[in-house]
């Protein structure tokens, strides 16, 4: 018999008096439930819970988690967050759709990108894809959660061989006078030899909730160049799951640039399934106040001849707290793996605290393995050299802050979203006093 936690209740409650999503069949309600339940019997994560020790989750405290936010009621200013270079927008409002905004038209020929209510209604086939084992059988109740409660999302589809040339974006946008949540459900499907770049922003106004969930499968030869900029309001809170599952010499890069939500995380779960495949992840947070910021990374090599590259930087000040926690393990048929992972952060303040745990667990002989981690201060000298040079103090601070994170950003490869990128890490910077 299943052992329902009690803090769970209220989504139980709220699950019982939800409206079902047009066009969709019974099967995936009933998968919906099996998720629900799932989540359950997980209950809240505590600190006991070795990968949330270091995730503060007080500030879920006395907020309505179980609403949805409403549909959209006024205009949307996105001009901020638009990358000028992408060919095709999603425009997600409260986690609905907004056709208005969004730019679909002249998709290519082998394209699917919509959002993901109209997957379930043109593609009722293929509902179940959608939902994975992992909400009902994996460890995530964040996960498990957002599959029963999702409303839409993205889903993007690409046959063997197709190339889009300029990246695609989506663009999240969360606005609420009370609490309520939003649930993010994401599909990405590329076929043997295609590619695509994908861009995800994540902004907003007032106190609400972020809970997506992105399932990524690659097929061989396959390639995806995956960014997100998390810059949600300093009331928000912000939960991200990835998974991603590669196929032979296929490649998956991400990046992520955290500088918004009292309390965000992001985890990344990929596995490497297919011989020869490059898994990049990289990403940085800025934080101030008393945000809080966690990225927790899991890389799966089960095939052999597979390369990771692993570079996270953190930046926090006043009372702010991030965290680290990566995780690379290679299983006993995995030989030649070539995997790297590297945590470095910057204390602008003494009541800042981060917290970094990178690990490698390997049962393999014949593989070229290490990780790292480094925690410091502004380094004196140079901010010294700078000043001699008739520098202001906070401007040399600020130059260096920025040539830290910079060293991350530059790793990712396009060069519209490098100065995507760097523009809302100078506007971070701006608005600092260091």
């Amino acid at each position: 018999m299943t052992v329902t936690k009690p803090e769970t209740a209220p989504w139980l409650a709220a699950f019982k008096s939800r409206v079902p999503l047009a066009h969709e069949p019974a099967a995936l309600t009933l998968r919906r439930e099996t998720s629900l339940n799932r989540f359950a019997e997980l209950g809240l994560p505590t600190r006991r819970d070795e990968d949330w020790r270091y995730t503060d989750l007080r500030p879920l405290d006395g907020k309505n988690l179980t609403a949805h936010l409403s549909k959209i009621s006024e205009d949307i200013d996105i001009n901020s967050y638009v990358l000028e270079d992408s060919a095709h927008r999603i425009v997600l409002f409260n986690g609905h759709w907004v056709e208005s905004l969004s730019k679909l038209d002249k998709l290519p020929s082998g394209v699917w990108f919509g959002p993901s209510s109209n997957w379930l209604k043109d593609f009722p086939d293929l509902n179940m894809e959608i939902l994975e084992t992992s909400e009902f059988e994996g460890r995530q109740p964040f996960t498990s959660l957002n599959g029963a409660f999702f409303s839409d999302g993205f889903v993007l589809t690409l046959d063997p061989g197709v190339v889009l040339n300029r990246p695609i974006q989506i663009l999240h946008v969360g606005q609420t006078g009370k609490s309520g949540a939003q649930h993010l459900r994401n599909l990405v499907r590329l076929g043997s030899g295609a590619q695509a770049t994908l861009v995800e922003s994540f902004s907003g106004e007032g106190d609400y909730w972020t809970n997506a969930a992105t399932s990524i499968h690659l097929a061989e030869s396959a390639t995806l160049h995956h960014v997100r900029l998390q810059d949600e309001a300093l009331e928000a809170i912000h939960f991200a799951s990835v998974r991603a599952t590669l196929g032979v010499r296929s490649k998956y890069d991400t990046f992520t640039l955290t500088l918004g939500a009292r309390l965000s995380r992001h985890d990344i779960a990929a596995s490497i399934e297919g011989e020869g495949a490059h898994c990049a992840l990289g990403g940085a947070f800025l934080l101030r106040g008393q945000q809080d910021a966690t990225t927790v990374t899991l890389v799966d090599h089960a095939a052999p001849g597979c390369e990771t590259r692993e570079l996270y930087k953190g930046v926090v000040d006043e009372r702010s707290h991030g965290a680290f926690l990566g995780k690379i393990a290679v299983r006993p048929d995995a030989q030649k793996t070539d995997a790297h992972q590297l945590s470095r952060n910057l204390l602008l303040s003494p009541r800042a605290s981060v917290d970094t745990k990178p690990e490698l667990e390997i049962y393999a002989d014949d593989v070229k393995c290490s990780h790292g981690a480094t925690v410091g201060d502004l380094d004196e000298a140079a901010l010294f050299y700078l000043r001699a040079r008739g520098i202001p103090e906070d401007e040399a601070r600020r130059m260096l802050i920025y040539a830290f994170t910079a060293e991350a950003i530059e790793t990712v490869g396009n060069m519209a979203l490098r100065a995507y990128l760097h523009g809302h890490l100078e506007r971070w910077l701006a608005k600092s006093g260091k």
